[in-house]
């Protein structure tokens, strides 16, 4: 078993040695002095997990999809992430404001795909934020299971004043997490001056993603509001699966 994972890791070293040139088969299993069918079946596994690819245009092998995802950190997300597409375009469209779809890492708000409007003064994100200081971070940390909750307070503390004055002690941040679990969405203006509502994705019954409209607070009212409300609400359901 061993010596079968070392050969597949001499495989991916070897297309990727240089990445762009499509590796054959033959090749390969001639380079690292492989039996061609021990060869083929550790290839068409690789390309099976989407570690390799075939060429689009010419014979041979890449490297997959998965290294740029796990790269970007949206490793094991590709199919929510292509449910999510049309439906960034058209809350983009709807709205004309930014748009994002993040995930919860650590204490940490990560964006996986992201769509900025064709807006003159433009709200602007980190790709990674703290959780507590954005909607999606609320969201995905309320939507924890009670016991991971917990391990989260326990591991990174309660938010601090200045980012969430509502929730910086233990009670506080409790009341505010019931409160989204309620609503269902958190709608809030972040430490920058930017709103933005934060509407949860589901996979299996379980809150996996974030569904993210954000504007410059200037631009916000309450018809902007309802309306941001009902699009993040529906396109979070329309990707989510149960």
């Amino acid at each position: 078993m061993i010596q079968v994972i070392n050969r597949a890791i001499d495989i991916i070293e070897y297309v990727a040695n240089n990445p762009k040139e499509p590796k054959l088969m033959g090749h390969i299993a001639a380079d690292l002095n492989l039996n061609t069918a021990t060869c083929a079946n550790i290839v068409k596994t690789l390309v099976d997990r989407g570690f390799l690819k075939k060429a689009d245009k010419e014979k041979g092998y890449l490297l997959g999809d998965n290294f740029t995802e796990i790269a970007s950190g949206s490793f094991g997300y590709k199919q929510l992430l292509d449910r999510a597409e049309p439906e960034l375009l058209l809350a983009q469209q709807t709205l004309q404001e930014n748009c994002l779809i993040a995930v919860l890492k650590e204490n940490k708000r990560i964006i996986l795909k992201h769509h900025i409007a064709n807006q003159l003064v433009q709200a602007t994100t980190a790709d990674e934020k703290n959780a507590y200081d954005a909607s999606t971070g609320r969201l995905l940390v309320a939507m924890l299971p009670d016991k991971e909750l917990a391990q989260y307070i326990r591991r990174f503390g309660l938010p601090d004043k200045s980012i969430w004055p509502e929730a910086s002690s233990r009670t506080q941040l409790l009341e505010q997490i019931a409160i989204i679990k309620k609503q269902g969405y958190v709608l809030i203006e972040d430490s920058v001056q930017v709103i933005g509502i934060g509407t949860p994705i589901y996979q299996n019954g379980k809150a996996v993603a974030g569904f993210s409209i954000y504007m410059p607070a200037f631009r916000f009212n309450h018809e902007i509001k309802e309306l941001m409300i009902k699009t993040a609400l529906e396109a979070a359901r329309r990707i989510s699966t149960m």
